[in-house]
């Protein structure tokens, strides 16, 4: 059975088309600038070969209907009709507390992903517009939906509360809800895999460090703290976003400086971060290298996302009691080992030695970097959020496809 997976953005389309249940992937790719005139196409087939179509192209419709075309075509194509799709696979950022888990998209579920949008402005209605698109391009095609925000439905009322008036809770939703949990949750499994232990027997601390970035407690399997708060801004320092700050500080802006919401949610969210701090760039492989050459804003800036990376590790420690294993994953956290060092330094007498060698040069695979000595285990985990849809797509609507 082959399922589509798709990541819709506000002007993109992330997809990757698997065999399952082999886990094959036959082509992967991105749609890139929709509505725009220099749209393009970019797309990999199950050899590896690069594709590039470059041409306008219009809206989600017309950049879905593409890709199918694309993989029905040519000698090489992994497909020879769309009847060959089983099941598309969506991924959807904030479910709330609607979802705790995958489900198969029927009107009622769309309808609550729409209310949902309040919460995640940026992320939601793309995610419905391709879900629609699916729908439209597949009709008798079974759509489902994995939510981000589904894994942390395990938070405990201590975790996921804030010291607001409960009112604000039962009557508006204002609460701690998480994100990144589909990358959370693959790690997870792969840490107890590496580790030859059942999940339900771990605990481990989850650090998936990105542009965005996030530190998720995960024992026995389930989410018991997160980074993230009800949106996406709380947390770890990132690409361009604050993380943890003074909730003051914006009605300062407002009264002292004049900003609107507006241009104090600008700020927040796209000007602030290792983008702020640095004054320069959110590419931390691009600071890592001015720090170096003695750019004393860059090196201040990589001290300051360590730091708060290092204080999440310690304070998740003290809730999950011990710790098995610290998982690092996403691009920062798979690829640099000048972050992962300077994360875990002095972190010995809490149980996390790392073997320097080990570490040196990792990039983007599995491997146990921990000392001999260390307590808990320190893996490099690279994360695949479209592999753990597409089993969630295969398991939820494989079966009674077939």
């Amino acid at each position: 059975m082959k399922v589509l997976v798709i990541n819709a953005g506000s002007s993109s389309i992330k997809f990757e088309l698997y065999a399952m249940p082999q886990e094959q992937v036959l082509a992967s790719g991105l749609v890139e600038r929709i509505g725009e005139s220099t749209s393009r196409l970019v797309w990999r087939d199950a050899r590896d070969g690069r594709h590039t179509l470059e041409r306008p192209i219009q809206d989600h419709a017309a950049g879905l209907e593409l890709v199918l075309s694309l993989l029905c075509s040519g000698t090489d194509a992994p497909m020879e009709s769309l009847d060959e799709i089983g099941a598309v696979g969506h991924r959807v950022v904030h479910g709330g507390e609607a979802f705790s888990q995958t489900v198969g998209v029927t009107a009622e579920v769309e309808a609550a992903i729409q209310a949902h949008a309040v919460l995640a402005p940026l992320h939601n209605p793309p995610n419905l517009l391709g879900i629609r698109v699916a729908r439209q391009v597949l009709p008798d095609v079974p759509q489902v939906a994995v939510f981000d925000t589904a894994f942390h439905q395990t938070l405990p009322p201590h975790a996921y509360l804030y010291a607001l008036p409960a009112e604000l809770y039962r009557e508006h939703r204002v609460r701690r809800y998480g994100f990144h949990g589909i990358s959370h949750r693959f790690v997870a499994g792969r840490a107890a895999a590496l580790l030859g232990r059942p999940l339900e027997q771990l605990r481990l601390i989850s650090c998936h460090l990105g542009n965005g970035a996030s530190i998720c407690a995960i024992e026995a399997g389930r989410s018991v703290d997160t980074s993230m708060g009800m949106t996406p801004l709380e947390g770890l320092v990132m690409g361009t976003r604050c993380g943890d700050l003074d909730p003051a500080i914006p009605l300062y802006l407002q009264r002292q400086l004049g900003m609107d919401a507006a241009e104090v949610d600008r700020l927040l969210n796209k000007r602030s971060g290792m983008l702020g701090l640095s004054g320069r760039s959110n590419d931390l492989r691009e600071l890592e290298q001015a720090a170096e050459s003695g750019d004393a804003d860059a090196a201040v800036a990589m001290q300051v996302y360590c730091y708060r990376i290092r204080k999440y590790i310690g304070a998740y420690t003290a809730a999950l009691g011990s710790v098995d294993a610290l998982v690092f994953t996403a691009g920062v956290g798979e690829n640099s080992d000048v972050v992962r060092a300077a994360v875990l330094e002095g972190l010995a007498p809490m149980g996390y030695a790392l073997d320097l060698d080990a570490n040196r040069g990792l990039r983007g695979r599995e491997a146990d970097i921990s000392a001999v000595d260390s307590r808990a285990r320190v893996l490099v985990i690279p994360t695949d959020e479209e592999l753990l849809i597409a089993r969630d797509t295969y398991a939820l609507a494989g079966h009674r496809a077939s």
